[in-house]
């Protein structure tokens, strides 16, 4: 048997046989579904994205076929890195946790695509499980925002109405986050960020609001738990 042969049955022993590709492509689309559902379940803010949804299970299922493709072969390994470097990626991530989203679809598909069964479902349902609970509990977040509160006070002097007792008869916890002059109409645009109390209608706080004949262009915007602080 000369070296060729030798190099062929080597080939041949490092390529993975056709029940073990589809295994190991199947596992990576079903974390990389988990992984993108939790995503969308957690997710807070404006910045969502199906697409960003689509590229998590993508990137999962591509990277698994990657690593099948690299192997045990270091030259192959190389090659590919330097095939990749000419591609560009241009897209802005525009949430610092959509990176981890993308990290961790990145490791299941490595895990899946190695064949390291265990560690890409466990290590996928210990992310899941930490994602949910931070969500859950809103970690980081100095305090709970339900809704921001934007309205116009047509007199220069914001302590001359009854606009606070208002917002405090309605609400468990209200801050005044902006004061902007208002030419226009001669007195300040407000903004308030407010926590309503348990049961209360937030049309009834605006209603009352309007009925202030120094109040004017009252807006209520839902924005729970989505204002960081």
């Amino acid at each position: 048997m000369d070296n060729n042969d030798l190099n062929i049955i080597s080939a041949l022993a490092n390529t993975y046989d056709p029940y073990t590709i589809i295994i190991n492509l199947m596992l990576s689309f079903i974390l990389g579904l988990l992984i993108s559902y939790v995503y969308r379940l957690t997710h807070k803010g404006i910045s969502y994205s199906q697409s960003f949804m689509l590229t998590i299970i993508f990137v999962s299922v591509i990277v698994a076929m990657v690593m099948m493709v690299i192997g045990n072969n270091i030259a192959r390994a190389f090659a590919l890195v330097g095939a990749l470097s000419i591609i560009r990626f241009r897209t802005v991530i525009k949430d610092t946790k959509d990176t981890a989203y993308i990290f961790i679809s990145l490791a299941a598909g490595m895990a899946a695509g190695t064949s390291n069964y265990y560690l890409a479902i466990i290590g996928s349902i210990f992310f899941v499980v930490i994602a949910i609970i931070l969500h859950r509990f809103n970690y980081g977040s100095i305090y709970k925002s339900q809704f921001i509160l934007r309205f116009t006070l047509s007199n220069s002097d914001i302590n001359q109405t009854n606009h606070i007792d208002i917002i405090n008869k309605y609400c468990q916890k209200s801050t005044l986050l902006q004061v902007e002059s208002s030419e226009e109409l001669s007195g300040n645009n407000l903004t308030f960020d407010l926590v309503i109390k348990k049961d209360i209608d937030p049309t009834n706080l605006t209603n009352e609001l309007k009925e202030q004949e120094q109040v004017s262009n009252v807006v209520v915007v839902a924005s729970e738990f989505d204002v960081d602080y």
